[in-house]
């Protein structure tokens, strides 16, 4: 299927995507606790200014306010019989800021985890799933995405069911993965795991990888593990912008712009096509990220050392690819807040 990002694909060895949403979103007043994609009604002007913020900083493909916008989600705030238009207006106001920037920028339809556990562990369905997955979907076609693009799911279910309901509306799509519990996803999947369910999914993806997790360096082992695994398609990395550290009443992140711009090159060497930021990471990041990889020259393979001495060191002495370290056990979904 034709679309802007393959198109990109087809020119280009890297590709620049966008920072954080929620970071951005509560520096301009969202408040701890409030559903973002409820501002895609009432203030789109600063849904705009989070868009623009990316394309201006040298972003070509920015994710749209729609992560927890599906119906499971939006219920806890009386907004599941919305689903459709949220998305929708996300999708729209990214057309508009997209399509006034003179160059190709994608616009890549943002979907979040359910939120809830999958059966038989838990008592979402995967025909549930899908019809969930489904409804945000159509909702972010109608508004003109370029490409839907499931993020931080831990579960292979629920991955699955994402793709299934892409199929359902026609759409190209993108997906990652969150590996934060000692180099695997909070339900135990390990990089080289997910690599292999990728090529196994009827509906492929156009790319796949990582994002959130616990910092860049984590993220940057999880690039290898894919990387090992020779994949045929793109590998996505957007990585936290350093660890989260609580101040005078605010989570911030210690990730200077120079050191995610380190991390950009670093990814791209280990093996990513598509790198971008996520939790922390502001436009200032995105612009010495973009700077970065554009002057600096490819480099070898980064080894665990190299990552260790430029990044910091790991969370964990495994990311679960050598066999090592332990499998998560499973736990009750929460909402997680947007990156």
């Amino acid at each position: 299927m034709a679309n802007a990002l393959s198109r990109l694909l087809e020119t280009r060895d890297w590709l620049m995507a966008d920072g954080a949403t929620g970071t951005n979103l509560f520096n301009m007043g969202l408040m701890s606790g409030d559903a973002p994609e409820l501002w895609n009604e009432e203030h789109p002007e600063k849904i705009a200014a989070l868009y623009q913020g990316a394309v201006d900083a040298g972003s070509d493909i920015f994710l749209t306010n729609s992560f927890g916008g599906n119906a499971s989600r939006l219920k806890l705030h009386d907004a599941d019989k919305r689903v459709h238009d949220l998305n929708r207006i996300a999708a729209e106001i990214g057309r508009e800021v997209a399509d006034k920037s003179g160059r190709t920028v994608v616009v890549a339809g943002s979907v979040g985890p359910t939120g809830e556990i999958m059966s038989p562990m838990g008592t979402l369905t995967h025909e549930r799933a899908v019809e969930m997955f489904h409804e945000q979907a159509e909702g972010l076609k109608a508004g003109g995405a370029d490409v839907l693009w499931v993020e931080t799911i831990s579960a292979a279910e629920e991955f699955r069911a994402a793709a299934e309901a892409f199929a359902l509306a026609d759409m190209p799509w993108c997906g990652t993965m969150s590996f934060d519990t000692a180099g695997r996803t909070m339900m135990g999947l390990t990089s080289a795991e997910m690599a292999k369910m990728i090529t196994k999914i009827p509906n492929q993806p156009i790319g796949f990888g990582a994002n959130c997790g616990v910092g860049a360096s984590d993220l940057l082992r999880t690039v290898l593990g894919f990387a090992a695994a020779g994949p045929e398609r793109p590998i996505i990395a957007k990585g936290n912008a350093g660890i989260p550290k609580y101040h005078d009443g605010h989570i911030h992140y210690d990730g200077t712009p120079e050191l995610m711009a380190e991390y950009a090159v670093l990814a791209r060497d280990a093996g990513a096509t598509i790198i971008g930021g996520c939790c922390g990471t502001m436009p200032d990041h995105l612009a010495k990220m973009r700077e970065a990889l554009e002057t600096r020259p490819r480099g070898d393979r980064p080894t665990l050392e190299a990552i260790t001495e430029a990044m910091g060191g790991f969370s964990s002495a495994s990311d679960g690819t050598d066999g090592a370290g332990p499998v998560a056990a499973p736990r009750r979904g929460r909402r997680r807040a947007p990156s």
